[in-house]
């Protein structure tokens, strides 16, 4: 099992390599999920590449960010840098980035981020689809889940083992760029989970912000379900923390044991809010929650210790060295590496001995000199025929060359092909008026009153049809110009399959026959209930590569993301409908866990924050949480420039309002009204960072 370590800065790539890393993972440039960490520049990447290959160590480059179109030309430059500095691999998050480098850099093999929120089996299934050789799992998923999908996954499966836990699944969150502007989507995560935050009536807290994730003690049993890879995060991490906790993770799994207790008190000491391992275990709730204590030190011996172990070269690489001596041919030295490399060195032919003849014993003593390289010679043989001489000094000479050609062979870059690419135009808005769309929380916001008011389009949650069958069945077909569509849930897992498909009979009992996606991987089950699929903003649209994707994969309308500006939207290629968020409270947080207040409906509490905002909480499926933005997003009197973003939809989204308030907030659209006191434009024309 592979053992991947964070790279955020050319130090750290030394401490984890010297700590005996597998593959490293790095940034370069701006587009990645760590834009604040040193990162490398395109010049410096295949230095670094060479640095990692010389010693057996793959290079994960990653672009794990959702881009826009203005800056998908400078994606294909890097893939194409990427590629030709030879990287083993390059993560992805965005369909659209996914595609062009598959398009424009056919040969980089490409992975999945975490942030692309795979639970499922069909999850990976799609990815593989895409030509993904790899996906980084949810961290969420506990360790029943991982051995399924280890079991039955067609491409190689990757988790984190170690280090920071965020509270929303990956790929999910919008607290941090409703708040600050700054996206996690967009690497510029603020982290305003770590904040303090206060429930109406009780005292503050940090609910929001999880202990660090420890799987020391798993490392040999994720390797016998299949695990490909595990993960160290850390790119923002020190490289004292780099070295110290990758070399602990080393020794562990390298000797499938139990870290000893110095290791123990090594990943504690280099950084730490308290440990869990509570998603693999299943057992999720208050007791995950952590915090690092407010001034604490850093541990200065331990990592000066740390600092003197990545200086030195400790990462030795194994060869075997052969040599010839023999009248009448070349002095010749060749050496063979663990990885099928072979070099060969050919010099001057001997002379005859006039007084001492070179021994076997001489030549292979000559040889094991290798100081000052990488490489240990494991073995060492040399034929010699007696009778002839040969300088020491061409022996030197010869061995150099050989490892000299050993470098260039471990370093070479494999041939790979950079193909033109057709960058997008601008889309072009249909020209008409943009049709509404309604999404209900809870079956009890759906009244006559609102449907009477002519809506396009009413998603409705899965989980409220089971129980309103045939009252849904009768609305269809008592208001034929509205069409209706059950709407997944964001986050399943595969045991959790049965529940939702007896949700999903029932809606196609009903007479549902459109389906409102989260995850590409939620396909195969709409096309198995006959939906059409239309997709959520959970799927990254912001570039027009990802409006291509979702067009070819059959869905029939998609969401924009709601962290783009209108005239990022505006300009996108069209080549399905596009809907926009235009009414109601924006989801920030899809969790695992519970959140204080998670009742639901208009009773449930909110979380708020030190400047007074507040945060409402709602349960999601699957006994999961959700957190919402506090002001609502109102754009009935800016209709016209949704529409000149090329809307065909405009959804208004509920969460606690009552059905008349939800029929009044359909007027209100329909008659372009003014926005309430307290109000948000939401991201549509501040943007984000």
């Amino acid at each position: 099992m592979e053992l991947l370590a964070p790279a955020g800065s050319q130090e750290a790539l030394r401490a984890a390599v010297q700590a005996g890393a597998d593959a490293v993972y790095l940034g370069c440039g701006p587009l990645n999920a760590r834009q604040n960490a040193k990162n490398f520049t395109p010049e410096e990447l295949p230095q670094a590449v060479a640095y990692c290959h010389l010693r057996g160590v793959k290079v994960y480059l990653t672009m794990n960010t959702l881009l826009t179109d203005r800056e998908l030309p400078q994606a294909a430059r890097l893939g194409a840098q990427a590629s030709a500095a030879g990287v083993d691999a390059i993560l992805v998050q965005d369909l659209g980035v996914a595609k062009l480098l598959r398009e424009s850099c056919p040969d980089v093999p490409l992975h999945g981020s975490t942030q692309m929120t795979v639970c499922t089996l069909s999850g990976i299934q799609a990815c593989a689809d895409l030509g993904l050789e790899r996906v980084v799992l949810a961290r969420e998923l506990p360790k029943d889940a991982l051995k399924f999908l280890c079991r039955h996954s067609p491409i190689a499966l990757e988790v984190f083992a170690h280090g920071a836990l965020c509270l929303c699944y990956s790929g999910q969150c919008a607290l941090s760029a409703m708040v600050g502007g700054r996206s996690g989507n967009r690497g510029l995560c603020a982290q305003p989970c770590r904040l303090p935050y206060q429930a109406p009536g009780g005292g503050k807290g940090h609910p929001l912000s999880l202990k660090d994730l420890a799987l020391v003690d798993a490392l040999a049993e994720l390797e016998d379900m299949g695990v490909a890879c595990v993960k160290i995060e850390g790119r923002m991490k020190r490289p004292e923390y780099v070295s110290l906790v990758t070399g602990v993770y080393a020794a562990a799994l390298r000797g499938r044991r139990a870290p000893t207790p110095a290791e123990r008190e090594t990943l504690e000491a280099a950084f730490s809010r308290g440990f869990t391992d509570g998603y693999y275990q299943d057992q999720v709730g208050p007791a995950m929650l952590g915090t690092r204590p407010e001034g604490q030190r850093e541990p200065e011996a331990l990592f000066a210790q740390a600092r003197q172990d990545y200086a030195r070269e400790q990462r030795r690489v194994p060869l075997s060295i052969f040599a010839q001596l023999r009248r009448d041919q070349p002095l010749t030295v060749a050496a063979k590496d663990e990885q099928g490399h072979q070099v060969v060195a050919l010099g001057d032919c001997p002379e005859a001995a006039r007084t001492r003849a070179m021994t076997q014993e001489q030549l292979e003593a000559q040889l094991r000199k290798t100081g000052g390289t990488v490489y240990t010679p494991t073995t060492v043989q040399a034929q010699v025929e007696e009778g002839l001489s040969v300088p020491l000094s061409a022996v030197n000479s010869l061995r150099r060359q050989a490892l000299e050609a050993m470098d260039q062979a471990r370093t070479a870059v494999p041939p790979r092909r950079t193909l033109p690419l057709t960058l997008p135009g601008k889309g072009v808005p249909s020209g008409q008026s943009p049709k509404l769309s309604l999404s209900f929380r809870r079956w009890e916001q759906l009244s006559e009153e609102a449907l009477a008011l002519g809506p396009g389009l009413v998603y409705l949650p899965s989980q409220a049809l089971e129980a309103h069958q045939d009252a849904l069945a009768d609305w269809a077909a008592r208001y034929p110009g509205t069409r209706f569509a059950v709407s997944f849930p964001r986050v399943y897992w595969d045991r959790e399959l049965p529940q939702l498909r007896r949700e999903l009979t029932a809606a196609k009992a009903a007479g549902v026959d459109c389906a409102l996606l989260h995850h590409i991987g939620q396909l195969p089950l709409a096309a198995e209930f006959g939906f059409a699929p239309r997709g959520d903003f959970d799927l990254g649209l912001l570039n027009s590569f990802t409006a291509r994707e979702l067009a070819r994969l059959g869905f029939v309308s998609a969401t924009g993301s709601f962290e783009g500006r209108l005239e990022q939207l505006r300009d996108l290629e069209k080549p399905l409908e596009f809907e926009l968020l235009a009414y109601g409270q924006l989801p920030l947080m899809i969790t695992q866990q519970d959140l204080p207040g998670n009742q639901g409906g208009q009773d449930a509490l909110d979380l708020r924050d030190r400047k007074g905002a507040d945060f409402p909480v709602e349960p999601a499926w699957g006994g999961r949480s959700e957190l919402f933005n506090g002001k609502c997003l109102w754009l009935a009197d800016r209709q016209d420039a949704l529409a000149a973003a090329g809307a065909h939809w405009l959804r208004l989204h509920f969460l606690r309002e009552d059905a008349s308030q939800c029929a009044a907030v359909v007027r209100a659209y329909q008659q372009g009204d003014p926005p309430p006191e307290q109000f948000t434009r939401g991201l549509y024309y501040r943007g984000v960072q």
